[in-house]
């Protein structure tokens, strides 16, 4: 093997490494900051996310997850992207006293990856045929 060339296995796993450190990053940014419910009036809460901060962080990660797809690592795009903000999520939200945020973990998990999917196998199909 030749220095300086990498093999397509190390070049998935760095693909991967980098979309999920993008993604954890992307979340710290644009999620992280945000702790606190909001007290309504009535007494009810909600948050502790506005819907602007979810688009955000949804049109920040269709960028790397469509540059990776259009440059056939549709993998990396899923894998990455889906670690990147399990982790994230686990991490931001492992102080909930009820053990609830597991759930809320999975379906970030779950989102993510049929999300990604969906977007992956059109830009990749797209892709094929040009």
């Amino acid at each position: 093997m030749r220095e300086g060339r990498t093999t397509p296995v190390a070049h998935l796993l760095s693909s991967t490494l980098v979309l999920a450190a993008v993604s954890m990053a992307a979340w710290a940014a644009w999620l992280g900051w945000d702790q606190h419910r909001d007290v309504h009036a009535d007494g009810s809460t909600t948050g502790p996310y506005q819907a602007w901060q979810v688009i955000g962080l949804v049109l920040t990660l269709l960028v790397p997850v469509c540059w990776a797809a259009y440059r056939r690592y549709a993998v990396a795009a899923v894998s990455g992207t889906t670690a990147g903000l399990t982790v994230a999520a686990s991490y931001d939200w492992s102080d909930d006293t009820t053990g609830l945020f597991v759930v809320g973990v999975g379906l970030v998990m779950i989102g993510t990856l049929v999300s990604t999917l969906a977007v992956s196998a059109v830009l990749a199909s797209r892709t094929r045929r040009a």
